[in-house]
């Protein structure tokens, strides 16, 4: 499988759940789908579905006028009936609400959104009014009238320097580890190594870390071939430490590991196939529990990088760059406090009258 192949499989897997979740969206939505499938990704119209079906359920249970209306008989006209207020109060029906549960009706699951959710399931309201009103479908466009809820930023979670450290050292000891973890740690410590430590080392997604082949690794120029979100080849490149890991690696991948030899992935799970990204996302939580009382994520490693090479360069652009961000202020973002810090720093080294 090339890597090419792999992101096309998920690309088709998400293709397939997007039909899914449209079955159970009023028909006239198909025209919505397909209306913005030429500037919207597979991954964006299977989100807005899921957030779509959540609006029509709101509807169905709790909606002055159409409160009962079954999602098939549900038409575009319908959607004259909304006002703003409504979606207002859908954003507050978010807060809390009970997910049904097809298997076993009488249960349901607690759902929560805090003002990140709750934008982003009204990102997908206001995508649908535009796109309806825009086509002369409905009279006017309630959603462009709610605000967005002020999100409150939180402060980065990163590991320091000492924490990325003890965390590798966990990953290559395994001394944190319970009993049960270590009776599987001797088999995959190489295999884990190489992986944590090309993630701190890039600032590279779980995503793109899992879809490596081993004909992207290219050892004269220390580097390595990802595919980022949109589809676009770029090359990474690494350190001496980044190198020394996937060499041990990739020599005990060749002579111990069981594996597909038709199987073209740098990372293999323990049946020999391309590892998962839950199975990365796991594995960070288990290496960090004994490291550090911070939530750890692969996607921490990723702000742990991404501070280290901001701190060390001071180049807002190229941290972006590295990073794989369409826009530098979401990069700067980020790293606000940093510059913040920088900012404090610099008002200290400016001298109005000489000793």
């Amino acid at each position: 499988m090339s890597m090419s192949t792999y992101h096309e499989e998920l690309k088709n897997k998400e293709t397939q759940r997007l039909r899914e979740i449209q079955k159970e969206l009023p028909a006239f939505t198909q025209s919505f789908f397909r209306g913005i499938a030429q500037t919207t990704s597979t991954k964006t119209r299977l989100a807005y579905a899921y957030d779509l079906r959540i609006f029509f359920r709101y509807l169905y249970e709790e909606h002055r006028t159409l409160g009962g209306v079954e999602t098939k008989d549900f038409t575009a006209e319908h959607l004259n009936e909304i006002s703003s207020e409504d979606i207002d109060c859908f954003l507050e029906y978010l807060t809390y609400y009970i997910r049904p549960d097809h298997e076993n009706p009488e249960y349901g699951k607690e759902m929560h959104n805090d003002e990140k959710g709750k934008s982003r399931k009204l990102a997908a309201v206001r995508m649908m009014f535009k796109f309806y009103y825009k086509k002369k479908v409905i009279k006017a466009d309630p959603a462009s009238l709610v605000d967005t809820p002020k999100i409150h930023e939180k402060a980065i979670v990163r590991l320091d320097v000492n924490e990325t450290a003890d965390f590798l050292d966990a990953v290559e000891t395994g001394e944190k580890l319970t009993d049960r973890q270590k009776a599987f740690h001797e088999k995959t410590k190489k295999r884990d190594l190489a992986m944590m430590t090309l993630l701190l080392g890039t600032g590279m997604r779980v995503s793109e870390c899992v879809g490596i082949n081993i004909k992207d690794l290219d050892f004269k120029n220390n580097a390595v071939k990802v595919t980022r979100k949109g589809g676009n080849e770029v090359f990474l490149y690494y350190g001496d430490e980044v190198r020394e890991a996937l060499e041990d690696y990739l020599e005990e991948r060749e002579n111990t590991m069981t594996k597909d030899e038709n199987e073209p992935a740098l990372f293999l799970s323990g049946q020999g196939k391309r590892i998962g990204v839950r199975t990365v996302q796991n594995m960070v939580k288990k290496y960090a529990n004994g490291v550090t009382l911070k939530k750890i994520t692969p996607h921490k490693l990723r702000s742990t990088f991404g501070t280290n090479l901001y701190q060390e360069t001071g180049d807002i652009y190229l941290v972006a760059d590295v990073l794989g961000h369409a826009d530098v202020n979401t990069t700067r973002k980020h790293y606000a406090d940093i510059e913040d810090g920088r900012r404090r720093m610099a008002a200290t080294r400016i001298k109005l009258r000489k000793d």
